[in-house]
């Protein structure tokens, strides 16, 4: 643990995390561009998490994950890059938050969850309406929970 609060340290007397403190643009600049990340992320994945779910089966299951699929990758990629530049500019504290290690760890498991649902059953979407898998129900519920959370967590970070 002395390793990475000294890492955080260091990052945030980097030119990163004086420009992210110093700057009255750069800072909102970003945040609202991790909202977005967040809009872009949250969206698909609540429709798709939504479709697993039996939720609009008027639509092909396979059709849906292929474009919303691409937005959600778009969304996490804003998220953890602006992410991690808000991170720099306060990240000594933020380190021992114990509302960030939480969001971090969730984000993990959410990204594992993802990763393990397309590994499991992306080959199968097709027939998942005639054979809806208990465990990819249950991952897809899981989904929705964590990613619910890890949005939940970030806004209270503001407050907390």
């Amino acid at each position: 643990m002395d390793s990475l609060i000294a890492w955080a340290a260091w990052l945030e007397a980097t030119a990163l995390g004086e420009q992210m403190r110093s700057s009255a643009l750069l800072y909102p600049a970003l945040n609202l561009l991790h909202l977005l990340g967040l809009v872009l992320l949250l969206g698909p994945m609540l429709l798709l998490d939504a479709r697993l779910l039996g939720a609009g089966r008027a639509f092909s299951l396979p059709a849906v994950s292929q474009v919303l699929t691409p937005l959600a990758v778009v969304g996490l990629v804003l998220l953890l890059g602006s992410g991690f530049c808000l991170f720099a500019a306060d990240a000594g504290p933020l380190t021992i938050d114990r509302l960030l290690q939480l969001k971090l760890l969730l984000i993990v498991l959410g990204v594992a969850n993802a990763l393990l649902f397309r590994r499991l059953w992306n080959s199968r979407l097709a027939n998942w309406d005639q054979a809806v898998p208990a465990l990819g129900r249950v991952q897809a519920a899981l989904s929705l929970l964590i990613w619910l959370l890890v949005m939940s967590l970030g806004r209270l970070l503001a407050y907390f």
